[in-house]
């Protein structure tokens, strides 16, 4: 079919706000690249908008350097990939039970979850609960509070209950399976799609999270690479608002920029580098959990 004016106005009109929402999202990300191989000074003059000019890596040597950054991201990494396979192992085990029609109960069971979705407990009811059962200052006190989230127990069990034939798994059963060996043999090895999705969204999570670090740990050597930025853009806003002439001052102020902006590159590459693998799998994933509740 030949296309109308009115259709190629449309299609220009699309192309022009897509172009338009790409360079809204792409600008921060080569902004802070761009400044994070600039001159600090540069930097902070507000002469760098695009394109880094006098480049330095000053904030990379600094960072790489650093004993404590390499140890909160070794920390970081540490958290994320245990805590994403306690996420999953969790999700499964809860979603597999409410997709069967065989399960009894598995509506009560369904609003019991989701009950949790809307009241808690609180800030100081869960920490005095962290704190008696020994958890303060430990990996744990990161992992077990957050072991399963109720939004992606319902994407997978629709997942479940929309992808996966209920005949395959009465087949399953007809040759002998348990309902263990169903899961393990005929659901998992088809459902790698949604799989794919929960270890993106638990494994950002883990990654960008460091309210609870902050909260329940005390020690450095255990603290993940978030703590530290967040204490590098403190100290750095902190700099600027007591700042003097003194040029060791500003010395030490142009290597927190540098810094600043070379710890955000660092501590996000994982995510950019893994995120368009799976983007496919999000978008599918979010589709399914909007298509039954």
């Amino acid at each position: 079919m030949r296309e109308t004016m009115g259709d190629r106005m449309v299609g220009v009109v699309i192309y022009v706000m897509l172009g338009f929402l790409l360079a809204l999202v792409l600008y921060p990300l080569i902004f802070v690249l761009s400044a994070s191989i600039s001159d600090p000074a540069a930097v902070m003059k507000g002469e760098v908008w695009l394109l880094p000019k006098d480049l330095s890596f000053m904030g990379y040597e600094k960072v790489l350097g650093n004993k404590e950054i390499l140890s909160g991201y070794g920390n970081t990494i540490l958290y994320t990939l245990i805590g994403t396979a306690v996420n999953l192992a969790m999700t499964i085990m809860a979603a597999y039970p409410l997709s069967r029609k065989d399960f009894v109960g598995r509506h009560v069971f369904t609003a019991m979850i989701v009950f949790t979705m809307f009241f808690s407990g609180g800030l100081i009811p869960t920490y005095l609960l962290i704190k008696q059962l020994g958890m303060i200052n430990s990996m744990w006190a990161l992992i077990i509070p957050g072991a399963v989230s109720v939004m992606n127990i319902i994407i997978m069990r629709t997942f479940f209950q929309t992808s996966i034939p209920n005949e395959v798994q009465e087949s399953a059963s007809i040759d002998g399976c348990s309902n263990v060996q169903t899961l393990w043999r005929i659901v998992l090895p088809l459902s790698m799609p949604i799989i794919a999705v929960m270890i993106l969204f638990y494994s950002v999570s883990h990654w960008n999270s460091y309210f609870n670090a902050l909260i329940y740990l005390t020690d450095r050597d255990k603290y993940p690479l978030q703590l530290f930025l967040r204490e590098i853009l403190i100290k750095s806003e902190t700099d600027q608002m007591t700042s003097s002439m003194d040029l060791s001052v500003q010395k030490h102020m142009m290597e927190a920029e540098a810094i600043k902006y070379a710890i955000v590159i660092v501590s996000n590459l994982p995510v950019l580098i893994l995120y368009p693998f799976l983007q496919k799998y999000f978008v599918k994933g979010m589709l399914i959990g909007a298509i039954k509740g």
